[in-house]
């Protein structure tokens, strides 16, 4: 199966299904299937003809933010054998040209506020031939150096109908995306992910998942497509099932739009999650209401109540991206909502393993999909080891770079480079990464997350990062933590009032000392650091750990 084939085979049965809706002018818009076929194939046409993009040989690119034309121009190109990169659309100049040039973008489809962008860099671009603008405004801009703008409306509209769609159809086989990793440990690499990688993950994912999912469902749309695990989620399963995909206006606008569109499905990002259930607990802790039903043993009333404040229609939430804090797992599932964990990286499409409804345990990132292979490499006395990924989801290689492509793999095996475990019932867990590992001068093994888990079920604490620092020419690392405190809420615990930064310093040292007690002696924080400014983020809200290496080296 290709993603292409997917949209075409439901749309040729159940042409009138809504596909998506989404936000135009004052109102809500529903596309149907076969008007989202329709469009994709007029998109083809445009592209195709136009520009003389040659399948299986060339790339192009697109730095948009979610739209149904995100998800247009994608299938035209991809469908057809033309690889798609796509790219954050808050990458600053230097990080987008490195990605342009490095993977040898014919056409770039992007936005108005990108074309200064591009009028800076296209020099340095020399495969470059055209750029097309989604929100209108193309036709007031003269071409960027030798490189036509064009307006994607008007570019469709004076498209002929060539048959290019039909006459180049791409195979399970073909790169459908380039994704380009963060490059927190150099420069980005270009993960080749065909067709195939994304719907036998998907396939594969539902399998493992245990929980009926099909064209009832609807999907709230809040993680960037040009994020794997957004992608494959938010785009390509919802077209394998037919599913309706719901676009949010904005992050300010969530609640409302949760309420106005009812979905079933939402992916988030830890963040996210932290932040609604901070909300909600708070909420909560301030209800007498709440507090009463709970001590006289009415908490399944208190859970109804949250639940439908939330979205009444929610059947749960996929959580995945980067580790989710265990006291909101744990929370969540105090409050009887589904808030199931997932793991997985670029390089597979991106899901590894998926913890489904009945088989969830706290801690665990679940089983491995059913249709691959997982091992742990150099397991040590604690049975830890990197875990390693073989099958069908795993990438063909890194675009344009075969020696970070031999470095990734051990024969068939991808390399993670995370740590894990897996229990008796293969159930997964991970330890932490393993160039983040920390070894104390005992020879000692600390798992950053471990500690992070602690330090982070402090409410007061809005970012945390563990990372092992050297004392002089001493053998092996200390254990320390560098933080941000949530100025909020220590202005709420102070009555109200602003506390001096010395004091907040003083709250967040004290805090983590005592939550990190139940932790044993070498695993605690020698040195604290608390910053003013939150923790640097990758564009799914990890902590950029890279960052913060050797900060508190001595």
């Amino acid at each position: 199966m290709t993603i292409r084939s997917a949209l075409e085979e439901f749309a040729g049965k159940h042409s009138d299904h809504v596909a998506q809706v989404f936000w135009r002018g004052q109102g809500w818009v529903r596309r149907t299937y076969g008007e989202f076929l329709a469009d994709v194939k007029a998109t083809a046409e445009a592209y195709g003809s136009k520009f003389g993009l040659k399948p299986r040989e060339e790339n192009v690119a697109q730095i948009l933010p979610n739209s149904p034309e995100w998800m247009d121009v994608y299938l035209a190109c991809s469908g057809a054998g033309v690889s798609v990169v796509p790219l954050d659309p808050k990458l600053h100049n230097d990080e987008v040209a490195y990605i342009l040039k490095d993977s040898g973008a014919v056409v770039v489809t992007t936005d108005k506020a990108h074309i200064p962008m591009l009028q800076q860099i296209a020099p340095e671009l020399p495969k470059l031939r055209a750029i097309v603008i989604i929100d209108g405004g193309a036709p007031s801009y003269a071409a960027i150096g030798s490189v036509p703008v064009y307006d994607f409306a008007e570019l469709k509209r004076g498209a002929c109908s060539c048959g290019w769609y039909d006459a180049n159809v791409c195979t399970p086989e073909d790169v459908a995306s380039v994704i380009y990793t963060s490059g927190t440990t150099g420069k980005p690499k270009g993960a080749m992910l065909t067709h195939a990688n994304f719907t036998e993950d998907a396939t594969g994912g539902l399998a493992a998942f245990s929980e009926r999912v099909d064209e009832t469902d609807t999907f709230f749309v809040v993680l960037p497509f040009f994020h794997a695990f957004s992608f494959l989620g938010n785009f390509v399963l919802p077209v394998m099932l037919g599913s309706t995909i719901c676009f949010m206006r904005s992050l300010r606008t969530i609640p409302d739009d949760l309420k106005e569109l009812q979905p079933t499905v939402l992916l988030a990002v830890p963040l996210l999650v932290e932040k609604v259930y901070d909300k909600i607990s708070d909420k909560l802790s301030h209800s007498m209401a709440a507090r009463l039903l709970k001590l006289i043993g009415l908490k399944a009333i208190v859970n109804a109540n949250v639940k439908k404040a939330l979205d009444p229609q929610l059947r749960f939430i996929v959580v995945g991206g980067a580790p989710c804090p265990i006291h909101v797992l744990q929370g969540f599932k105090e409050l009887g909502i589904k808030l199931l964990e997932g793991y997985g990286l670029t390089e597979c499409a991106p899901v590894v393993s998926v913890a489904g409804p009945k088989d969830a345990k706290i801690g665990t990132i679940g089983h491995k999909l059913p249709n691959i292979e997982v091992r742990l490499a150099d397991p040590n006395e604690a049975g830890v080891g990197e875990l390693q990924v073989k099958g069908p989801v795993v990438m063909r290689g890194y675009f344009n770079n075969e020696a970070a492509t031999q470095e990734a793999f051990d024969g068939e095996w991808f390399k993670t480079g995370d740590l894990a475990s897996i229990d008796e019932f293969g159930l997964i867990t991970i330890r932490g990464r393993k160039k983040a590992l920390i070894v104390n001068r005992e020879g000692k093994n600390i798992y950053p997350e471990e500690v992070e888990n602690v330090i982070a079920s402090d409410p007061l604490i809005a970012d945390c990062v563990v990372i092992g620092y050297r004392v002089g020419r001493d053998p092996g690392e200390h254990v320390g933590v560098i933080v941000h405190p949530d100025e909020e809420a220590l202005t709420a615990r102070n009555g109200g009032t602003p506390m001096a930064w010395k004091d907040m310093e003083h709250v967040a040292r004290f805090g983590i000392r005592m939550r990190c007690q139940k932790l044993a002696d070498y695993k605690r924080p020698r040195k604290i650091l608390v910053l003013h400014e939150p923790l640097e983020r990758t564009s799914i809200q990890k902590v950029r750990r890279v960052a913060y290496k050797g900060m508190l080296d001595e």
